[in-house]
C-alpha cells in the first residue's frame, strides 16, 4: 500500500498542472504523468525488472511523452484550443472543490491504470511466481495501441492542414470515427493484460478494474462529445451523414454509429 500512495504522490504532483490550466488535468498532467508513473515504478522495482517489464515501462513512458507532447503542441496551435485556454471571456473560475475533485480523480485514475505493472513488479520482489509471457503479450498489445493512436493523429493532422473546414474520414478514420481512441483502449487492454499470471489478489484486480473501467468510459465519453461537436459543424452535410451512417464511432465492425443518445456518457 505505501508503493501506491508514492505512486499516487508523483502522479497528484505532476497532475497539479492542471492548476494553471483546468484543460491540463487531462492532456498535459494525463500523459506527462504516466510517464512520470513508468520512471517511478523503474527506480522503485528496480531489483524485480525483466525483460518485458522493462519493455513495458519504456512503452508507458514513450506513450505519456509523445501524447502529452502532442497535446501541449496542439492546445498551442490550433486555434479552438487557444481561445479556451487564453481567452479571457471564456475563463470561467471553477469552484475550489471542483478543481480538488478533478485534481484526485484524475491522480487516482492514472496510478490505478498503470497499476496492472506496479503490482506485478511489486508481487515479484516479494518472492511471487510471475510468468513472463503474459507480461511480453501486453507489451506487444501496448505497442500496437501507441502505433494506432500515433498514426491517427498524424494523419488527423495532415488532413486537417489540407482542408481545415472538413473532417477527416481518411486513412484509419475510413475504419472508425475515432481511432486515436481506439488507440487508447488497445493501450490500456494491453496493460491489463500484463497482470494475468503475475499473482494479483482480488483487491489488486479490483484497482486494475477500476482503472481500465475508468480509461474506457473516458474514451467513449470523449467520442461522444466529438460526435456531438461534429454534429453540429457537419449536420447538415450530406457527405458527413453518409459516413457515420457506415462507420462505426469508436470499435470496428461493430455497428455502434452513435453515442449522442447516452447522456450519462459524460466526463
Amino acid at each position: 500500500m505505501t508503493d501506491l500512495l508514492i505512486l499516487l504522490a508523483v502522479s497528484l504532483a505532476v497532475s497539479a498542472v492542471g492548476w494553471k490550466y483546468f484543460i491540463y488535468f487531462f492532456s498535459l498532467g494525463y500523459g506527462y504523468g504516466v510517464a512520470a508513473l513508468a520512471v517511478t515504478m523503474g527506480v522503485m522495482y528496480h531489483n524485480s525488472l525483466s525483460l518485458p517489464t522493462i519493455a513495458l515501462l519504456v512503452l508507458l513512458f514513450v506513450f505519456g511523452v509523445r501524447l502529452g507532447t502532442y497535446l501541449f503542441l496542439r492546445e498551442r496551435k490550433a486555434a479552438a484550443y487557444r481561445k479556451i485556454l487564453y481567452d479571457p471571456s471564456l475563463q470561467q473560475k471553477k469552484p475550489l472543490s471542483v478543481i480538488l475533485t478533478v485534481w484526485l480523480f484524475c491522480a487516482v485514475l492514472y496510478v490505478a491504470q498503470v497499476s496492472p505493472v506496479a503490482f506485478r513488479l511489486s508481487n515479484a520482489e516479494q518472492g511471487v511466481a510471475v510468468s513472463e509471457t503474459w507480461a511480453w503479450i501486453g507489451a506487444v498489445v501496448v505497442l500496437c495501441g501507441i502505433l494506432l493512436e500515433a498514426l491517427s493523429d498524424a494523419q488527423k493532422s495532415a488532413a486537417k492542414k489540407r482542408d481545415p473546414k472538413r473532417f477527416v474520414s481518411t486513412g484509419l478514420y475510413r475504419i472508425v470515427r475515432c481511432p486515436n481512441y481506439l488507440g487508447e483502449v488497445v493501450i490500456w487492454t494491453g496493460v491489463v493484460l500484463s497482470g494475468i499470471g503475475a499473482g494479483l489478489v482480488w483487491w489488486q484486480w479490483l484497482i486494475v478494474a477500476i482503472g481500465y473501467i475508468g480509461i474506457v468510459y473516458v474514451m467513449f465519453s470523449g467520442a461522444r462529445r466529438l460526435e456531438l461537436r461534429q454534429n453540429e459543424v457537419y449536420g447538415n452535410d450530406p457527405e458527413y451523414q453518409a459516413y457515420v451512417k457506415k462507420t462505426p464511432i469508436l470499435i470496428p465492425f461493430l455497428p455502434i454509429h452513435s453515442l449522442a443518445r447516452y447522456k450519462w456518457l459524460q466526463a
